[in-house]
């Protein structure tokens, strides 16, 4: 076996092994986070139900939010869009729905949340990138351009992915709580926040120009090179 075709399998199997990790933790974290908000409960400690709207803003934030988590890692499966290219595009508009919806809602909570104005604004950002990623990717694939709408797709469900170290990151401060005193839970989550929305923002254009950009590059300057007895004086 050559080495390309080695090269090609082992990237095949640590392709498949990352898409099953976030397929998981995605699964898992919507299966565990959304359904008490369907019962009138939540996970979140001392949550606001005195606000009004607030509790029920996150309620319509959740339900969406997790139809996007769930829906989003079976669109960058190439067999299935192979396979079933109506598919693809009926859960395209599921997703792209789901996130609109998720964001929207997402601007009342984010407004009148009593945590404070640093997780305030990480919520803004947050709901204006996923907005706008979502409307560059859907602007994409309505003139055919799959190559920019995959790129968009990509930054677009890495944020809707946030949710997850979102949950993540909480743990081991939660557990600095007990040892800390002045710590607070809006303190952890705010900070928790932060480093999801800028991480995966990190991991989202690592992935594009490492995986995406940088081979298209190699490979237009390999078809671009002059052939031996052709080259310039």
């Amino acid at each position: 076996m050559s080495t390309a075709v080695m090269s090609r399998t082992v990237r095949k199997r640590w392709w498949w092994l990352l898409w099953g990790s976030l397929t998981v933790l995605a699964l898992a974290v919507a299966g565990y986070f959304v359904p008490p908000y369907l019962s009138g409960g939540t996970t979140i400690p001392n949550i606001d139900r005195i606000t009004p709207g607030y509790y029920t803003s996150l309620v319509i934030h959740a339900v969406p939010a997790g139809i996007a988590l769930i829906t989003g890692p079976w669109q960058f499966v190439p067999r299935l869009r192979a396979r079933f290219p109506r598919s693809h595009r009926v859960m395209g508009r599921v997703y792209l729905i789901a996130v609109v919806a998720a964001a929207l809602a997402a601007v009342y909570s984010s407004a009148v949340t009593k945590s404070g104005f640093p997780l305030q604004v990480a919520f803004f950002v947050l709901i204006v990138a996923w907005l706008y990623t979502a409307a560059k990717a859907y602007r994409a694939i309505r003139r055919r351009d799959v190559a920019l709408h995959r790129i968009w797709t990509i930054r677009n469900y890495t944020l809707t992915f946030a949710a997850v170290p979102l949950r993540l990151y909480q743990l081991p401060l939660l557990a600095l709580m007990n040892s800390v005193t002045w710590l607070e839970y809006k303190d952890v989550y705010t900070v928790s926040a932060w480093m999801s929305l800028l991480g995966s923002i990190l991991v989202a254009e690592y992935f594009i120009i490492q995986r995406i950009r940088a081979p298209r590059s190699r490979h237009a300057t390999v078809t671009e090179a002059p052939e031996p007895g052709y080259a310039t004086k």
